[in-house]
Parts: C-alpha cells; sequence; structure tokens
C-alpha cells in the first residue's frame, strides 16, 4: 500500500474544489476593481471615507487602490483566509481520519512504523498546499496582470504568494498537532478552524488598538500583510524566523503524541 498516493487520492476530489475555489475567489475580487475603476471615482477617496474598523476588517490598510496590485493586496487578505482555513483542515483530518473512519487497525498492521506514517501524511499535505500555492500564484499573475494596465505586476504577488505559502505551513501544523493532542478525532477540524478564527480576529484587534501592538508576535496573520509586504518591503526576516520556530515546534508535538496515541479506542 503507498501511502502517499492514497492521501493524494483522498484528498483529490477536496483539493479540487479549493482550486476552484481560489480561482473564482481571485476572479470575481479583481473583476469588482474593474467595476470600480470605471466609474471614474478615485477609489483612494473612495477609501477615505470608510470608517478605520471596517478598512481594518476588509484588509485595506495603506494600500494604493487606483493599482491593480493595491486592490490585490486587499483581496490577499481573502485568499489567505481561504488558503489557510484549508491548511488548518487538511491538517487536521490527514492525521485523524484514520480514527473517524474506524480505518486505524488496517493501516497499523502494515509494517511500517507511525513516525513513517506521519512523514508520508505530511509530505502529502504538504504536496497539496502546494498545488494550492501554484494555483494561486498562477492565476493571480493571470488576472491582475490582466487588470493591470501595463503595471508591472510579478514582483508583488510573488511576495505576497511566498508569504501565503509560510501562513499555510503555520495552520497546517497547527492543524495536525491538535489532531495528535486532541482525544476527538471528529471535533479536530473544527477546533484547528476556531484557532485560526481567533488568531484573524487578533490581528484584526492589534490594527484597532494600539494598547495591544505587542500581541502581533502571537497571530500568523501580522506576519505577512499585503501592506507590508508589497511596495518593496518584502518578507520581514524576524517574522519568517518565528515561523520557522513555529513550525518545527508544532512539527515536533504533532510526532511526540501521534506515536503515544492510543489509536484503538
Amino acid at each position: 500500500m503507498n501511502i502517499f498516493l492514497k492521501e493524494m487520492k483522498a484528498h483529490r476530489k477536496s483539493l479540487m474544489i479549493w482550486c476552484a475555489g481560489m480561482i473564482l475567489l481571485i476572479a470575481s475580487g479583481m473583476s469588482k476593481y474593474a467595476g470600480l475603476s470605471s466609474t471614474g471615482q478615485s477609489l483612494n477617496a473612495m477609501l477615505e471615507q470608510i470608517p478605520k474598523s471596517i478598512q481594518v476588517m476588509m484588509g485595506m490598510g495603506t494600500l494604493d487602490l487606483s493599482k491593480a496590485t493595491g486592490y490585490y493586496g486587499v483581496l490577499f487578505l481573502y485568499i489567505a483566509l481561504m488558503a489557510t482555513i484549508h491548511a488548518a483542515m487538511l491538517g487536521a483530518t490527514i492525521i485523524s481520519k484514520e480514527e473517524r473512519d474506524k480505518t486505524a487497525e488496517f493501516l497499523f498492521v502494515k509494517p511500517v512504523s507511525r513516525k513513517s506514517i506521519i512523514l508520508i501524511k505530511m509530505l502529502a499535505a504538504l504536496m497539496n498546499i502546494g498545488i494550492l500555492t501554484i494555483i494561486s500564484y498562477g492565476s493571480s499573475l493571470l488576472i491582475v496582470g490582466g487588470y493591470s494596465k501595463g503595471e508591472s505586476v510579478g514582483a508583488d504577488i510573488s511576495v505576497t504568494i511566498a508569504g501565503l505559502f509560510i501562513l499555510q505551513l503555520i495552520f497546517l501544523v497547527t492543524g495536525t498537532a491538535i489532531a495528535a493532542v486532541y482525544k476527538k478525532p471528529k471535533k479536530a477540524a473544527s477546533l484547528s478552524a476556531g484557532v485560526l478564527l481567533a488568531m484573524y480576529l487578533l490581528s484584526v484587534a492589534v490594527d484597532l488598538n494600539d494598547g495591544i501592538k505587542g500581541l502581533k508576535y502571537i497571530t500568523p496573520f501580522k506576519y505577512f500583510q499585503a501592506s507590508d509586504m508589497m511596495y518593496g518591503g518584502g518578507l520581514d526576516t524576524i517574522y519568517i524566523l518565528l515561523s520557522a520556530a513555529i513550525v518545527v515546534a508544532l512539527f515536533t508535538l504533532t510526532i511526540v503524541f501521534y506515536k503515544k496515541r492510543d489509536l484503538y479506542l
């Protein structure tokens, strides 16, 4: 039995749906940009009339909405939310589905160690988020480029997609760690999604309240914001190192608890 191919086949349909949803999100979002631009009104002037709280929740920040890449920066928040939800739920289900579907005994009678199984499952999960990232990148270049009116979009999109991939890694291992530690496999995915939502809401709260700026290091959504990555800002080294530490810690937690877990309960 090839565990990697089995996992890829098991998630094939859902991956196709997520990829199609991502393309639709980017296409519909940028079509709104075209509609707003055609009105003749300044999008930046319209932005100034919107309350700060709404701007924060919509991810507008300091982006230049007169440019296609600026509007894409607003759209990036929703792209990130969609991709990280997929990653968190994938991480949780790829670990817990054997218990949920009552197939753990069939899997673990095979002459493969638990550590090998978890590594293969993680490789399959990594392949899934990699495919979604490539689809996101390609469709962003194609669609945003179509609305750019000659503006160069490659650099800005490339740096945001790099941040998107790291965000997915963080929430992937968040999902696997929760599934490995939590004793109720059927609820692991929903709990992972709840943690993700809490992190997003915390990022919004940090933007709205200067008194809790220090909490920005807790929520990954503050690590890779489009407004910080674009316009020459790039990826912050501190956030990259912090992300790497989180991924390593949660991945280690996944392996430790998965190896100890009684999968027959």
